[in-house]
């Protein structure tokens, strides 16, 4: 959780200091929801789209 903080620390030192709420929550939302993607590909945590249309069908 640390390089978390760190990672965060970095991001928002590099941004201008007019930035609003809103634009430094999406800098570090968007590099999370990335990483996270990336796990889930390489851990095998996904589905086919043909799995989504079915999931989405029987809604």
């Amino acid at each position: 959780m640390q390089a978390a903080k760190r990672e965060a620390l970095n991001i928002i030192g590099w941004m201008p200091e007019d930035s609003d709420t809103y634009e430094i929550m999406y800098k570090l939302y968007v590099p999370d929801k990335i990483r996270r993607g990336q796990e889930a590909i390489e851990e095998g945590r996904t589905i086919t789209s043909e799995e989504l249309q079915e999931e989405i069908a029987s809604w």
